[in-house]
């Protein structure tokens, strides 16, 4: 039988122990930075269906309006990595912010450089817009520095009309639903689903144009190079769990998960809306040649629009390292996706 002064002594062992024994460490903290729309569903399914979590990381998705809102965020440490499209990325870069790009967001420019089906323009029924010729002159809603904007000018421009021929009306998407619906606009340049679900709101409203190889809605995840440098081996883990994400988000089995994932985190939208327009994204999270490619058609474009002074090399961007290890360790997860660079 143990004594009163063994069981003292067993229990003053069993306290240290506990107290000695080191705690298991804390998930590393990765707060992603995504635009309010269906172009990021892969971080919203990397947060709700525990792809961030399954490779060792707390990943958290902080949501806001634009491109160049996030940017910002990322500059200022609010954020670790934010999304960005050629279409306004290389204007901040020019300015002096100081990223790089390691992992794709939304857009399929690493099999083409161009990727614009799901940017469109919708015409009210009593617009009398039936050519993109027709819109000189008319109030067209867009948003001011993203890609709808840029896609908005420049098929403009193939058209023959110049920028200041159009009433470009600043709106975030959130609002373009209803702007349309109660004819403050003529026309709207949007992407999916907001385009379908202006033209299922407004009983006559037609699509006057879809994509057209005009631009290239394609965006990357990049970060400051202190976080994406400081801990290589957490940086690819990032990568590697939105490369996986990805993966699921494409698979046509999980649909109506995704519907269900995107409506908790986009305001305004409801699960079968998404559902019904998923089909126009392209989730391809590798960069390569062609994402090169499409950045510097984008500056050309952008030094046209006055808009940006002289070229940026997409190098000093792009460090295709991370996900060029992830597509050689886990080929699993790419085997859906076209070639290309």
């Amino acid at each position: 039988m143990r004594t009163p002064r063994a069981l003292r002594l067993l229990l003053v062992l069993s306290i240290t122990f506990f107290f000695a024994s080191p705690a298991p460490a804390a998930a590393p903290e990765v707060k992603v930075g995504a635009v309010s729309n269906t172009g990021g569903m892969v971080v919203f399914v990397a947060v709700d269906k525990g792809f961030f979590a399954k490779h060792g990381l707390d990943g958290k998705a902080v949501v806001r309006n634009t491109g160049p809102e996030l940017s910002k965020a990322v500059d200022t440490g609010e954020v670790d990595y934010g999304a960005a499209n050629v279409a306004n990325i290389p204007v901040a870069l020019e300015r002096g912010l100081d990223v790089k790009a390691v992992v794709g967001y939304v857009g399929g420019s690493y099999a083409k450089a161009t990727d614009d089906n799901m940017l469109g323009i919708a015409v009210r029924p009593d617009s009398g817009v039936n050519s993109i010729a027709d819109l000189k002159g008319k109030k067209v809603g867009t948003t001011f520095g993203s890609i709808n904007d840029f896609y908005l000018v420049e098929l403009a421009r193939k058209n023959g009309l110049k920028e200041a021929d159009l009433n470009r009306i600043n709106a975030s998407h959130p609002s373009m639903i209803s702007m349309f619906d109660t004819g403050g606009v003529e026309a709207i340049a949007a992407w999916e689903p907001y385009l379908t679900g202006m033209l299922e709101k407004v009983k006559g409203a037609k699509l006057i144009v879809r994509g057209g190889d005009i631009s290239c809605f394609c965006t990357a995840l990049h970060g400051k190079p202190q976080t994406v440098y400081k801990d290589r081996g957490v940086t690819q883990k990032f990568v590697d769990a939105m490369a996986e994400a990805a993966h699921y988000v494409r698979d046509p089995k999980n649909l109506d998960e995704i519907g269900r994932v995107g409506s908790r985190y986009i305001r305004g939208l409801d699960a079968d809306l998404i559902k019904r327009t998923h089909k126009y994204w392209v989730y391809d999270m590798r960069l390569g040649k062609n994402s090169h490619k499409a950045f510097n058609d984008a500056v050309q474009v952008l030094i046209a629009q006055k808009k940006m002074k002289e070229p940026f090399d997409p190098a000093k961007y792009y460090d295709t390292s991370f996900i060029e290890s992830t597509m050689k360790r886990h080929p699993e997860w790419f085997k859906d996706l076209p070639g290309g660079s």
